[in-house]
């Protein structure tokens, strides 16, 4: 079976550049790169605009949660039947697809989604992180029996995930790496003048890891450093300061490093930001299901200092260096030796270049429909 790709949002979820989030980018990523039929994406009515232009907005009217829903879909995850609410709310999205051209049904992040997609359509769940954990492995066969394909980010969701599967459904995984937009990132690079600028950006929460930077940037106690951490826990600039940032803001003030809080950006002023980074740190402390920022810092041009976790080792490969997890002193041995070594930086951020290069969202786009490509037919066929 062909068709265009409708790319089904958890509901609630944006289809915006005004933030980072990676389900939206990777959305509008692979949209960018199709060559077949312009793509669907449902969005729910309300959330945040501008839009991507990149697919077809397709709005529906979310069924609001319920106090209840939360409950009433553990215990049902508990004992191993339909869960009401997240089918509730995905059902809403999916109201109208009996109207649809025969479609590939990308369900990012919804498992509940797969059985809820018609018969004419071949459903795929696309999987951004580990879905399954609340789920019994008879009921994960339950839920995605009638699944096309279960795509994951990386090679490492893809194991993962098949471990949480029966063994009947192990062969449907699929690993299609993301992508960038090289041309969005890269650019001219203001010089270093004498200082290594380093940046953290993303979700400021204990599993991202900051704590592990500033406390490997005290370690180093190095005033030709210049440290910025972009990003918020949300995408509200002006909320209060969570217990962790204030934490964070103790720390910054034992260095003789200049330590900056950016608060969160809107997305499209990431670019500007990473190409005036001489090294990005991801230090994150969870394993990663891939990791776009990284991709995103090479592509700009930056150094890439990454933990050796989960998806992140895929993502860099051989374009940055990585640390294992919460190594204060590898993290700050790698910072010392990129500010050192002039040569050192220019080459890591050379390879960085290079492997982003390679990793565009086409070469996404062709992994994609080659993962598909094996199982839709058939699949679809079956139903």
């Amino acid at each position: 079976m062909s068709g265009r790709h409708v790319h089904l949002l958890t509901p609630g979820d944006h289809f915006s550049p005004r933030t980072g989030s990676a389900v939206p980018t990777v959305v509008h990523g692979l949209a960018s790169a199709g060559t077949g039929p312009r793509a669907a994406v449902l969005v729910a009515r309300g959330t945040y605009t501008p839009r991507y232009t990149s697919a077809d907005v397709v709005e529906y009217d979310d069924a609001p949660p319920r106090r209840t829903d939360r409950y009433l879909d553990l215990v049902a995850g508990t004992i191993g039947v339909t869960r009401p609410g997240a089918r509730r709310r995905l059902a809403a999205a999916l109201r109208a697809q009996h109207s649809w051209p025969g479609s590939v049904v990308l369900a990012h992040n919804a498992p509940q989604a797969v059985p809820l997609v018609a018969a004419r359509h071949a459903p795929v769940l696309y999987a951004h992180n580990q879905l399954l954990r609340t789920y019994g492995e008879r009921e994960a066969g339950r839920v995605l029996d009638p699944v096309s394909a279960v795509v994951c980010v990386s090679e490492y969701l893809a194991e993962e995930t098949a471990r949480m599967l029966p063994p009947r459904l192990r062969d449907r995984v699929r690993a299609v790496p993301n992508g960038v937009d090289v041309e969005a990132f890269d650019g001219p690079r203001p010089p270093r003048e004498g200082v290594t600028r380093v940046a953290f950006v993303g979700r400021v929460i204990r599993d991202k890891g900051v704590h592990v930077l500033l406390d490997a940037v005290r370690r180093l106690d190095r005033p030709d450093l210049q440290v910025t951490v972009v990003g918020r826990p949300g995408f509200a600039a002006d909320a209060p300061l969570t217990a962790y940032e204030q934490e964070l803001r103790r720390a910054a003030a034992g260095t003789r490093t200049t330590v900056e809080f950016a608060s969160f950006v809107p997305r499209p002023a990431l670019p500007a930001i990473l190409r005036s980074t001489d090294v990005l740190v991801v230090p994150s402390a969870w394993p990663e299901p891939f990791g776009l920022t990284a991709l995103e810092g090479m592509a700009a041009g930056a150094a890439v200092v990454a933990s050796d976790v989960g998806g992140l080792p895929e993502a860099v490969g051989d374009g940055g260096l990585l640390v294992p997890p919460g190594d204060v002193a590898a993290l700050a041995e790698a910072l010392e030796a990129l500010a050192d070594d002039a040569g050192l930086l220019g080459r890591t951020q050379a390879a960085g270049r290079s492997r982003a290069g390679r990793l565009t969202w086409a070469h996404a786009r062709e992994r994609l429909d080659d993962a598909l490509s094996g199982t839709i037919g058939h699949d679809a066929e079956a139903r």
